[in-house]
C-alpha cells in the first residue's frame, strides 16, 4: 500500500483570472470610447464683463530697508510701514488691486514678512512676493 501524504491547502488566491477579465474590459472600453459623441451643452453667455484695473501696485525694498511705492510710472518714498499701509489703502481703493512686494535678495526675510503682515492688517488681501528668475545652467 502506498503511503500518500495529504495535499496541503493553498493559502493564496489565484488572481490571474481577474487580471485577464480586467484586460478584456480595458480593451472593450478603449474600443468603444471613441464611438460615443459628447453631448452638446448650451452655456449661457454674457454681453461684456466689467473691466478691472489689474496693474499691481509694487512695493520695493532695497538692501538697507528703504521702502518705495510704485504705481505705474510714479514712485513714492515711504518712511514707515504705517505710511505705506495708508498710502496703499488710498491707492487700492476697493481692495481689489493686487500689491506685489519686491525685496532685495540680501534683505532679511523677516523684514519682508513684516511688510506683508502690516498690509494684511490694513485690510489689503491680495499681496504677492515677486522673484527674479535665474537662467538654468
Amino acid at each position: 500500500m502506498l503511503n500518500r501524504r495529504p495535499r496541503r491547502q493553498m493559502n493564496q488566491m489565484n488572481v490571474v483570472p481577474y487580471i485577464d477579465v480586467m484586460l478584456v474590459l480595458l480593451v472593450i472600453f478603449m474600443v468603444t470610447a471613441p464611438m460615443f459623441t459628447p453631448g452638446v451643452i448650451d452655456v449661457p453667455s454674457v454681453s461684456q464683463a466689467a473691466s478691472i484695473d489689474v496693474r499691481p501696485l509694487e512695493v520695493t525694498v532695497d538692501a538697507t530697508g528703504k521702502i518705495e511705492l510704485i504705481d505705474g510710472e510714479q514712485k513714492t518714498r515711504v518712511d514707515s510701514l504705517d505710511d505705506l499701509a495708508s498710502q496703499l489703502q488710498a491707492l487700492a481703493g476697493n481692495e481689489q488691486r493686487p500689491v506685489a512686494i519686491s525685496a532685495d535678495a540680501n534683505l532679511k526675510y523677516a523684514e519682508v514678512v513684516k511688510i506683508a503682515d502690516r498690509l494684511h492688517q490694513a485690510g489689503i488681501k491680495r499681496v504677492a512676493l515677486t522673484v527674479k528668475q535665474t537662467p538654468k545652467q
